[in-house]
């Protein structure tokens, strides 16, 4: 079953020099942890406790606040249940972010797990981290130029590589012949570059002109909707055939100027990213061709591991598949494998893999839709 094989020999290590314990979620702080890359002092290296900041860096984007800090803070529990756990959310603010890191510092973190708001800003949060003597996890975007102990993510420039090709497939299909509209993601966002890497790889030599492209500040769906209307004004309701959108909120923005200028979003395929529910539902109704599923239970949990092994002083992981520079150093990385969904394969992905169950899919909205491609309870949890 897709991605529910997570790794297990790592943990059962790092594990096993844990007590048990309860786990204390805050809000409101920062992020840290007392394990440099030379060992740990204190309650990680007897290996009975410690406190872990989950540091992230936005709530526009539902994933975070629906999928990463739950998963996060149950797999935490699970490894570590003597952990206490500080939670912060940046709203994306890089300079509320630092605070919240020094905050976490100051209330005694011992690993910080960071999803940075500006991956070069939060080289200033890795230095103070490690003045302290805290480990740091680069979790989902690769902080740069610093000194960080691991990197958990997806392979993003695969990411834009299967976002185009599943368009290109699309259009091809259709026989569709014309002009693009690339909305890409926030510029302040090394993951956003690149997905754009990934998808101009395949865009630039595929027969499509990309006529218009913007960079979205802070992945917003209301810029995007702007940006797509400035896309219409421009090239003509006609004057488009396709929308490269980066994620599904960027998609969201696009698909709601498309509406709103009297654009069909079904004939115009649209591109998305991260499954989030309202993506997977404007799929099953054909007003966005694909999203890409990346499993952030395997993502969340190895991050929980990685944390709980720098409590412990553990400085390699047999879960590191990859070296990824960040212009400093080349840093231990777990790069996880992103699949592409449609209306075909919703059920195989994020039904199977208990992301949603059908009838949080097929909700009265969307259930004649459902019923129209034969996604049922038949296929997974109702």
């Amino acid at each position: 079953m897709l991605y529910r094989s997570i790794r297990r020999a790592f943990a059962l290590a790092s594990v096993a020099a844990l007590c048990a314990g309860g786990l204390a979620a805050c809000g409101g702080g920062g992020g840290g942890n007392t394990s440099t890359s030379g060992g740990t002092s204190g309650a990680a290296s007897s290996g009975k406790s410690g406190t872990v900041a989950l540091l992230l860096p936005e709530n526009k984007t539902a994933r975070y606040e629906a999928a990463d800090r739950p998963l996060f803070t149950r797999a935490l529990s699970r490894y570590c249940p003597n952990c206490k756990l500080i939670y912060s959310n940046a709203e994306q603010d890089a300079a509320k972010q630092q605070s919240q890191a020094e905050a976490a510092i100051t209330n005694g973190a011992r690993v910080i797990v960071l999803d940075p708001v500006d991956a070069k800003a939060a080289a200033a949060i890795v230095t103070r981290a490690k003045q302290s003597g805290i480990g740091v996890v680069s979790y989902d975007r690769l902080v740069q130029n610093a000194n960080v102990d691991y990197y958990i993510s997806f392979d993003n420039r695969t990411v834009g590589e299967l976002q185009a090709r599943t368009l290109v497939a699309k259009l091809r299909g259709d026989g569709a012949r014309g002009a693009l509209v690339m909305i890409n993601g926030a510029p302040t966002d090394p993951n956003a570059a690149q997905f754009k890497a990934g998808a101009h790889s395949v865009l630039d030599s595929s027969g499509y002109r990309i006529a218009k492209e913007y960079d979205t500040p802070d992945w917003s769906p209301d810029r995007a909707q702007t940006e797509m209307d400035q896309a219409i004004s421009a090239l003509g309701k006609t004057g488009f055939v396709g929308v490269y959108a980066a994620n599904d909120g960027t998609a969201g923005g696009a698909i709601a100027s498309m509406k709103s200028n009297g654009v069909t979003p079904s004939t115009r395929p649209t591109t998305g990213q991260d499954a989030e529910l309202a993506g997977i539902q404007r799929i099953v109704i054909g007003d966005q061709y694909m999203t890409v599923y990346k499993a952030y239970k395997p993502e969340a949990t190895d991050a929980a591991q990685l944390a709980v092994a720098l409590l412990n002083g553990q400085t390699s992981s047999s879960l590191a598949n990859r070296q990824v520079n960040n212009g400093q150093k080349s840093v231990s990385s777990v790069i996880l494998t992103p699949v592409a969904v449609t209306q075909r394969n919703i059920a195989a992905t994020v039904v199977r893999d208990g992301l949603y169950t059908v009838s949080q899919i097929c909700t009265s909205a969307y259930a004649s839709a459902c019923r129209r491609i034969g996604l049922t309870t038949a296929q997974g949890q109702g």
